[in-house]
Order: C-alpha cells, then structure tokens, then sequence
C-alpha cells in the first residue's frame, strides 16, 4: 500500500528521458543520449538523478499475458461480508497469483482487483476463491478488448532552469 506522495514536476528534458524509459527500460544511454540530445554521461546522470530522486523506481519486463495462456481479464470488485470486519482484504488474498492489481477504491466496493486467468472456469474457480479467502462478496465485470494499457503517466512538467 502506498500512502501520500508529493508531486515532481520535471524539466521538460527529464520529462522526455521518463516517457522513452518507460516506453523501452532497455535503452542504453547511448541511445538515450542521442534520442535526447545529450552525451551519453549526461544521459546516464539525468538517469541516475531520476533514480535517486524517486521518480524511475525500476525496470521490466512486459509480458503478453495471451501468450501464457492467461486469455482472459477481468476486475473484480470486492465489499466484505461484514462491515465490522478488519480491513484486511489485500492480505488476505495476495497469494492468489492469478490477482494482478489491487486497487482501494472510494465507492461500494473496498476494492478492485484486476485478475488474469485463461479460461471461464478458471475464473469461476478464482472468484470462489476469493470469496472464501477475504469472507468477501465479489462483482466481476469481463474485458471484452484492450485497446491500450500500461501507458507511462504523463508527468507534470515544469520549464527549463
């Protein structure tokens, strides 16, 4: 869970460097240096300070989930069955690999969870699960296509010092 985090406002060349790493984490600093027009020490600074400062937390690896079978997603929205109950659900259910994301949300709900499983049964399966594991009561709405995801945010940028 993470709590309050104050803002960055990033110079427009920093703003650049974010955007290109999150689009490809394997760019060299050779490479980000001449997308930038920086030197390749300069770029590998401007990477480091990013670093240092917060704002590039780590590197990935995208997986298509497709491609390991897992065809289908969907968010399940989860409200304990009982109100008095601790707030708990996350660590109640973090060892259902299947769960992807886990959001707090204002709302009905406590929680939205984004899963990943590959066929209906498995979701039906996944959702009992759920149920069961976070003596919760589940909503579960289907993704039909995903235009697109994972989009690097867009940092709020400031001018040039």
């Amino acid at each position: 869970m993470t709590g309050p985090v104050h803002a960055t406002v990033l110079e427009p060349l920093d703003a650049r460097i974010v955007r290109l790493l999150a689009e490809d984490g394997r760019l060299s600093f050779a490479e980000l240096g001449r997308r930038t027009g920086l030197s390749t020490s300069a770029a590998h600074q401007r990477v480091r300070r990013l670093e240092e400062r917060g704002v590039l937390t780590g590197y990935a690896a995208q997986v298509d989930p497709a491609k390991l079978g897992l065809d289908i997603t969907a968010f399940v929205s989860i409200r304990p069955m009982d109100p008095s109950q601790p707030d708990d659900s996350p660590e109640r259910l973090a060892h259902l690999e299947e769960i992807v994301s886990c959001y707090s949300v204002a709302g009905d709900e406590s929680y939205i969870l984004q899963v990943r499983v590959a066929t209906p049964l498995a979701l039906e399966d996944l959702l009992a699960r759920i149920r069961a594991a976070g003596n919760v009561s589940t909503r579960t709405t289907m993704v039909l296509s995903t235009p697109y995801e994972n989009r690097p945010p867009a940092a709020p940028v400031g001018r040039e010092a």
